[in-house]
């Protein structure tokens, strides 16, 4: 009885529902058999040339993905995959936890959640994290404590391991893209009413609280804002509400691209956090009135594609520019510059481009999902084999030392104010009782998460407990 009920302590989240796992020679983690139907039209673009692996798949280390939502292939919850340089089998299926050759845990970051996290932290095993959303989405892993966590990262992050910076992005071609609408047609439109600036957000109470933002420039410069964030205008009736959609319906982009200029606010702030808000406009040749990440400029593709609203004083400051702009046909002409491929100057976006080696919408590359899972499959055969020259011969050869995670692989900071000091908000303002304290909230959890790992415990249930000791002893002054 004891041991069952140890079994339903440790078996995670991921596992409930699963079959068994056959652990035999014959069939551990037999590949799949319909390698040329449509769905797996992906397995080639990641399959490197030169792999001569001759493992069987009983030999290859294993790679678990613990989300239940995130498996980058399809059908089955098992695959084999043979990359550049090695080869491993990668599963869904939690039951393989435990396995000694379960040699890495990827983590999707959203999902991750230290009360469920798989306990005890095996001393053979990394853990990868693949977190390409916002900062919003898990704040333990902007925390130094909850990202240390992690032996390698894929994030929006240069200094991760497998920087997913420009995802958004799909091309240099997508920015080259002609203008939507011409500039004489915009100038039409705005002198029939339409407004210079366009806001259509439905995700509203965000922690870069944008919608504070706008409320502030909508006193200095009229806005036509038609999500249901600060609504003041209706869609039209042939268009669905996409205001916070991704994808580029053909009419709503047509619609939008009529605006002179768009406001961009990312829904968090971190330094190379980008998204559509800010690709899409350009990709429509409006100009972006941008907040989101500290380090726009370095990825920018010239000096003067986007305003960047932090570089002014105050709200009505950029709404007196703005104006400007919009009353000077030439001025306005130099924000769109970068249509042309000789004034696209900046090194760092051309060279981020060309050299990432997985691709938006490119078959000839593989996803970012498959290119970091092959990243730590290579990663682990390489430790792997370092561990066993050490066992060989120890006084030769060091065992070779863990690699770590820091805090530039996420390391957003606290959500502040979109307008004014926090001292001037009501206490009771719903982004004020959210955001800031889900921040702090997430340093517990990550806090409490350490010491389970630290102390190797078993059961995640016990986070609440350790968090509440480690909050006594920091009262104590320990």
């Amino acid at each position: 009885m004891a041991l069952c009920l140890w079994l339903i302590m440790v078996v995670p989240v991921c596992c409930w529902g699963q079959g068994p796992v056959d652990t035999g020679e014959s069939g551990v983690f037999q590949p799949q058999s319909a390698l040329s139907d449509m769905e797996f039209a992906s397995v080639s673009s990641y399959r490197g040339p030169g792999n001569t692996d001759p493992r069987p798949n009983n030999k290859l280390p294993i790679l678990l993905w613990w989300s239940s939502n995130l498996f980058p292939h399809f059908p089955g919850d098992t695959e084999r995959v043979d990359c550049a340089r090695s080869s491993c089998l990668v599963t869904s299926n939690c039951k393989v936890q435990l396995y000694r050759r379960t040699a890495s845990i990827i983590f999707y970051g959203t999902d991750f959640r230290a009360y469920e996290a798989p306990l005890p932290r095996l001393a053979h095993q990394t853990w990868a994290l693949f977190h390409e959303e916002s900062p919003m989405n898990n704040y333990l892993l902007s925390h130094s404590v909850g990202i240390r966590l992690f032996n390698y990262t894929a994030t929006f992050r240069r200094e991760s391991d497998y920087p997913l910076t420009l995802q958004w992005l799909p091309s240099l071609d997508y920015l080259l893209k002609a203008p939507a609408v011409p500039l004489q047609e915009k100038n039409r439109w705005r002198r029939a009413g339409l407004a210079p600036v366009l806001y259509i957000q439905s995700h509203c109470d965000v922690p870069s609280d944008r919608d504070r933002y706008v409320q502030e420039l909508m006193k200095y410069i009229e806005i036509d804002s038609y999500g249901k964030c600060l609504n003041n205008k209706p869609l039209p009736d042939y268009l669905e509400d996409t205001s916070t959609a991704t994808g580029e319906d053909r009419r709503f982009m047509s619609f939008v691209g009529h605006y002179k200029f768009h406001l961009a606010l990312e829904n968090g702030l971190c330094p190379d956090y980008m998204t559509e808000k800010l690709w899409r406009p350009m990709h429509q040749g409006c100009v972006p009135i941008y907040r989101g990440s500290s380090s726009v400029a370095d990825w920018l593709p010239n000096s003067h594609p986007a305003i960047l609203i932090d570089e002014f004083h105050s709200s009505r400051d950029l709404a007196e520019f703005i104006k400007t702009l919009d009353q000077d046909d030439v001025k306005y002409s130099r924000y769109l510059e970068y249509k042309t491929p000789s004034k696209i100057t900046n090194l760092r976006l051309l060279e981020g481009l060309e050299n990432r080696e997985w691709g938006v919408n490119d078959m000839s590359k593989p996803n970012y999902l498959n290119g970091f899972e092959c990243f730590v499959c290579s990663r682990e055969n390489e430790r792997l084999a370092a561990v066993k020259v050490h066992r060989k011969n120890p006084k030769r050869n060091p065992l070779p030392q863990p690699k770590m995670a820091n805090s530039s692989h996420m390391g957003c900071p606290l959500p502040s104010p979109g307008y004014g000091p926090v001292e001037s908000i009501d206490p009771n303002d719903g982004w004020l009782q959210m955001w800031p304290q889900d921040y702090w909230q997430s340093l517990d959890q990550a806090e409490g998460l350490e010491s389970l790992v630290r102390h190797n415990v078993s059961d995640p249930s016990l986070l609440w407990q350790h968090i509440q000791s480690i909050a006594v002893r920091r009262a104590r002054g320990r």
